[in-house]
């Protein structure tokens, strides 16, 4: 998925972004420690209220998608894109996608260095001091994306609500309230150029949260905004040890370093004798499959559960509104306005834009988004597939950047994923990170995919783990299929076993070690296992 930061920071830390007190109840709670029944029994109450407005944007998906738009449009009518484009006089969606082009962060990078450097009303009425730093999984250069406060309180912080509220009304005999949550965001501190604040989304969210979120996460703020991942580690391993952990939060890949050098800390196997009431981890930002088994080895909670979000820099889409479910629900009311490109069209002539309600089910969609940051009909690179228009539910397969095409076989990151886990089942491997790239056609010899893979422990038969792989891409994937077909255009895979910590170590010099960065997974050139390769 697409550099989908994971940032949200942990379970309570969102929800009491949203809950406004008077000071004098803050101090109260300070002083007294307000006991977890009342809270429990105070923060269902506030959460049954917006199980309504959830179940409202259920029943009426288009119409509120429809408002949203229309409010977006006079709300920046007059911001220099809103001038641009005539948005004072847009009355439906048809003219919207008329008159409004699509745009990629290529597109709008002037504008936000511009906005940057102090530059207010080119694309949001309402001042921007933030911009969450990304640079994707695979670009060198960094991306800023703007964060307003709109996308703060409408997006980010009511989605922590609304994944309580859901988590709760699912699980009513929660204990969530008993102890706090483990927040692992990203590794980078905020940093102030231009009158302007830039950094991980993550640290945006810690920074600009109220006290009630220091109180009920862990590790502090202080240890949360670490920049330097190496000494972060240690320092957060000292300090939540010596708290009742009830839920996690954070991306898999780097949530489960730090839960295994916790264990190794402890001396202990599992984490139920540390945390004995943990009943929950709120994931997103890659895949959870390659990690699952990992996880479910030293997560052996009788109650444990896990629930998926799906956000990044731009915004806050979709949660998991199910136990046991690998869908999500698509949020509706965040502020944020969708459109759809099928992906068989994508960059062609033939290619078309389509709002939520002309959707089908088990086509994989471009996303395109309209966000009150200032966002207009962009092409975020993250591709979804419906599941469910009643409610609109997702699951997000990939980017659309970021899939094996070297050869016509439409290799989709949902594929390798899933045969990846197939191979990993039927040999007990465990996989810690890969990448793979296209072995591009010279003379006579034929094409073919070449996979760094990182094990956890070496593999007991490495040529079985090839040919279940190769068999399961296979299964997953018809075109795959066909191109393997008596090796007529694709050779098998090649699969190198590659050292502990090399990707780790491609990262670190990088200097993206932690929280929200992430290895890329599919590419259709080369450089990065080229750059790999010379680590091994």
């Amino acid at each position: 998925m697409k550099d989908s930061t994971v940032c949200h920071d942990g379970v309570n830390l969102v929800f009491w972004c949203n809950f406004k007190a008077p000071k004098r109840l803050g101090t109260f709670y300070k002083d007294t420690q307000m006991p977890a029944a009342l809270l429990h029994s105070f923060a269902s109450w506030l959460l049954k209220k917006r199980i309504h407005q959830i179940e409202l944007f259920q029943k009426y998906p288009n119409e509120v998608q429809q408002e949203v738009l229309m409010e977006l449009l006079l709300y920046a009518k007059d911001t220099q894109v809103g001038r641009r484009y005539g948005f004072e006089d847009i009355r439906s969606y048809s003219a919207f996608a008329d008159r409004v082009p699509l745009t990629t962060y290529e597109e709008m990078a002037a504008d936000i260095d511009l906005c940057r450097k102090g530059t207010q009303e080119l694309f949001w009425p309402t001042p921007i001091k933030w911009f969450a730093k990304s640079s994707g999984t695979t670009d060198a250069r960094s991306k800023f994306i703007p964060v307003s406060v709109e996308s703060l309180e409408d997006g980010h912080y009511k989605s922590g609500k609304d994944l309580l509220c859901l988590y709760l009304n699912n699980n009513p005999d929660s204990q969530l309230f008993q102890g706090k949550s483990l927040r692992l965001g990203g590794s980078k501190s905020l940093y102030e150029e231009n009158g302007s604040v830039f950094g991980d989304l993550s640290a945006i969210l810690i920074d600009n949260a109220p006290f009630w979120a220091e109180m009920s996460s862990t590790p502090s703020s202080k240890t949360s905004l670490m920049g330097d991942w190496d000494q972060k580690l240690p320092a957060i391993i000292a300090e939540v040890q010596q708290e009742n952990v009830t839920s996690i939060a954070g991306v898999p890949s780097w949530m489960l370093v730090l839960l295994q050098q916790l264990l190794a800390a402890t001396g202990d196997e599992d984490l139920r004798r540390l945390w004995p009431q943990l009943e929950v981890y709120f994931h997103g930002g890659v895949s959870f499959i390659p990690y699952k088994s990992q996880y479910q080895r030293i997560l052996t909670q009788p109650q444990m559960k896990y629930y998926e979000i799906y956000n990044a820099s731009e915004g806050f889409f979709a949660i998991q509104d199910r136990n046991n479910s690998q869908d999500l629900l698509l949020m509706l009311d965040y502020g944020i306005f969708y459109e759809f490109i099928p992906m068989d069209v994508l960059g062609t002539k033939d290619q078309r834009v389509m709002p939520l309600s002309q959707v089908v089910i088990g086509v994989t969609y471009a996303m395109v988004i309209t966000t009150n940051a200032g966002l207009w009909r962009y092409q975020i690179g993250d591709t979804v597939r419906f599941t469910s228009l009643l409610p609109y539910r997702i699951r997000v397969v990939g980017r659309t950047k970021h899939h094996l095409n070297a050869f016509g076989e439409e290799l989709m990151i949902e594929n390798a994923e899933k045969a990846l886990a197939q191979a990993c089942t039927y040999t007990g491997a465990n996989i810690v990170d890969y990448t793979a790239a296209p072995i591009f056609m010279e003379g006579n010899q034929k094409g073919g995919h070449e996979w760094l893979i990182e094990f956890k422990e070496p593999l007991a038969d490495e040529g079985l783990f090839h040919r279940i792989f190769d068999q399961a891409l296979q299964e997953q994937n018809s075109d795959y299929e066909a191109k393997r077909r008596n090796n007529m255009t694709l050779n098998p895979p090649v699969i190198h076993s590659v050292r502990p910590g090399l990707f780790r170590d491609w990262l670190a010099a990088k200097g993206k070690l932690g929280g929200q960065h992430k290895v890329p997974r599919l590419s259709n050139e080369r450089t990065f296992v080229e750059e790999l390769k010379k680590l091994l």
